[in-house]
């Protein structure tokens, strides 16, 4: 990890009445789209946010725009299919910061679109190491730390195709269905806690995932990361007392 742990004031020493001052997230996928936009809406919110992703430029580029509104956070670059690196992340987070506040999974894999005979086993793997494995290994690194902390929220993000099985998307939604079977048992386990799971569907938004899914589509329409990024933070803030729910946060009507 580098750069700087989070701050208990801003410029001038006086108190910081952030909403998230003074907590620790952890975003994944932060190096450009839905993730670094949540992730620059946490810092502005007074959230150190912990941003990881494989392009270490991306995740320069959502730094330079974080510290540019004044707030902080530490690049931790990383493969999320690397199961080792993820086991370690929560311990990593716990000697640097003592603690971790909101967890936003957002990172995800499209594979290839294709008939489900015709899917190949590396695209095969791929999704399944990045959508549901990487899901369950960072409940198990971070999960501890979550409920450990006075107002934990983890946040992760779907898609509604989990509810609504379209041809040629076998793999993502086969993957994205084991999340959603997932967290939601998880948040079953925890119902009783102070920590607060949620998933979310941003619907249509212009990233480039959603290029490469629907490459003839007039992106222009599409409400962009920075639109959703808002109501995604409020789920992490300590007053959020949904539990165990999709929550679709497109401004799009579905």
């Amino acid at each position: 990890m580098s750069d700087d742990p989070a701050t208990a004031s801003p410029e001038g020493g006086r108190p910081d009445t952030r909403p998230l001052a003074g907590r620790i997230a952890l975003v994944t996928g932060a190096s450009r789209g839905i993730g670094a936009a949540v992730a620059i809406e946490l810092a502005r919110r007074g959230a150190h946010v912990v941003i990881t992703a494989r392009t270490e430029g991306g995740l320069e580029e959502t730094d330079d725009t974080i510290r540019a509104g004044g707030g902080s956070a530490t690049l931790l670059p990383l493969d999320i299919k690397d199961g080792s690196s993820l086991d370690a992340l929560g311990p990593s987070v716990f000697q640097r910061f003592r603690r971790l506040d909101i967890l936003v999974s957002n990172a995800g894999s499209l594979g290839q679109l294709t008939p489900a005979p015709h899917i190949l086993p590396k695209d095969w793997d791929d999704v399944v190491a990045v959508n549901a494995t990487a899901t369950w290994r960072l409940i198990r690194s971070c999960g501890p730390l979550l409920q450990a902390a006075d107002a934990g929220r983890a946040v992760f993000v779907s898609s509604a195709i989990v509810l609504h099985p379209t041809a040629y998307w076998g793999a993502y939604g086969a993957t994205k269905a084991a999340q959603h079977h997932l967290v939601r048992s998880w948040a079953e386990e925890t119902r009783t806690t102070r920590l607060r799971v949620n998933l979310v569907d941003p619907g249509p938004v212009a990233t480039k995932m959603r290029r490469s899914a629907f490459p003839g589509e007039d992106a222009s329409k599409l409400p962009k990361p920075a639109d959703i990024a808002p109501r995604i933070a409020d789920l992490c803030g300590p007053g959020e007392t949904r539990h165990g729910e999709m929550i679709r946060v497109s401004p799009v009507p579905a």
